[in-house]
Parts: C-alpha cells; sequence; structure tokens
C-alpha cells in the first residue's frame, strides 16, 4: 500500500484514477489546482505522484520543477494530453520519472505506479553503485550510457534497464516472468514475446556471447 497524490484537473479522469489505485490497496489524494498540488507535495508524506501538466493555477512543468527545486524526490509519473518531443523532453529533464500520454490504459499506468514505488523502495534501502561493469559492457546508471570494451553503445530505455537487470544478476538464469516483473512491471499475454525480441536487441549490441539461453528456464548474462 502506496499514498498517492493525484494531480487531476478532469474530474472523470480523476476519478478514474483514484478508483482505480485505491481498489489496488493504495490510498489516494486528488487535486485538480497545481499550487495546492505543490503545496501537498512538499508538505506530505506521499510515496508518488501523477501529475497532469495541463493544470490551473500553476503548470504541472512548473509543478515538477519546483519540487525538485526544493529537494523532494519522490517518484512523479507525468501524465497529460501534450504528445509533443517537447513536452516529453521538459517533463524528463525537469525531474520526471515517467511519462505517459492520454489516451492511456490503467493497466499500463499501473504497472509503471508499480515499477517506480519498487524502484523508490530499492533506493531507501541503500546506496546504489554508480556503474556496473562485467565482461567488458559497462553501464553508467547515473548517465545512462554503455559501452562495450570501451566502444559507446545506444540502448533505449527499455534495454538499459534490462541490461542492469542481467548485470544485478550475472551468472543467475532468469526466467522470462521475471524479466518480464522487472523490466515492463506488469504481466503480458502469456504467448507474448517481447522479452525474447529485447534479448535479441541486446545480443547483437552487446555481443552474441553475453547472453545464453537456457533451454525450458529463461536467460542468463555470462560476462
Amino acid at each position: 500500500m502506496a499514498r498517492i497524490l493525484i494531480v487531476e484537473d478532469e474530474t472523470r479522469i480523476a476519478s478514474f484514477l483514484d478508483k482505480g489505485l485505491r481498489a489496488e490497496g493504495h490510498l489516494t489524494t486528488v487535486v485538480g489546482d497545481g499550487k495546492q498540488a505543490l503545496e501537498l507535495a512538499l508538505d506530505d508524506d506521499h510515496d508518488l505522484v501523477v501529475l497532469d501538466l495541463g493544470l490551473p493555477g500553476l503548470d504541472g512543468i512548473d509543478v515538477l520543477d519546483q519540487l525538485r527545486a526544493q529537494g523532494s524526490r519522490v517518484p512523479v509519473i507525468v501524465l497529460t494530453a501534450r504528445d509533443s518531443v517537447n513536452d516529453t523532453v521538459s517533463a524528463l529533464e525537469g525531474g520526471a520519472d515517467d511519462y505517459m500520454a492520454k489516451p492511456f490504459r490503467f493497466a499500463e499506468l499501473l504497472a509503471r505506479v508499480r515499477l517506480r514505488l519498487r524502484q523508490a523502495n530499492d533506493a531507501a534501502a541503500g546506496p546504489r553503485e554508480e556503474a556496473l561493469e562485467a565482461g567488458g559492457v559497462r553501464l553508467d546508471l547515473r548517465t545512462r550510457r554503455a559501452s562495450v570494451n570501451g566502444r559507446a553503445i545506444d540502448l533505449s530505455a527499455r534495454e538499459f534497464l534490462l541490461a542492469e537487470i542481467f548485470m544485478l544478476n550475472a551468472g543467475q538464469v532468469l526466467s522470462r516472468e521475471q524479466l518480464l516483473d522487472h523490466a515492463w512491471g506488469f504481466d503480458f499475454d502469456p504467448g507474448s514475446n517481447v522479452v525474447d525480441v529485447y534479448v535479441g536487441y541486446l545480443r547483437k549490441k552487446l555481443g552474441s556471447g553475453a547472453i545464453s539461453t537456457v533451454r525450458g528456464m529463461g536467460y542468463r548474462f555470462s560476462p
């Protein structure tokens, strides 16, 4: 159970989010004004904020900027009808932890909520390493950059997260279900091959021998 602040000025969407998150056992507070949202986010002890950008009183981007400027590290998932690249970049550079465009599926939002809460709990448990290195592969967890034998490679956000999971569990066999839970945060159709597809992407970028298939069990990163 987590305390979640929902900042949304559209009554229908706010009610939808409120009911859905409460049904999952979370405690929710709903506000529709940017200034009030900032006050609550700073003064109250919330575990996560779902933040709309188009708000009266104070724009969502400004709420996020002031929240981070005053030292708050509460996870923030931005939820907005704006779909331009500039808005996405502004939100993420302003300190948002995730970004979803309307319309959205509640199952996906819930998955992201679970993922961000889990990551926040992991961070609270103790300091993390700033980089992971094994077998010539290096992941900089602060800058989110990757390299193989000193050569920079481009990884998507999902590829980076999957590579991080493999490296944190080097030598261990990870099932498809474990990889889905950690990298996506929610269950796909049992027939989905999304894990296999992304493992294929990683193999091309990290080297064909970096990740081996353990028949009937899953995958193993072997540096």
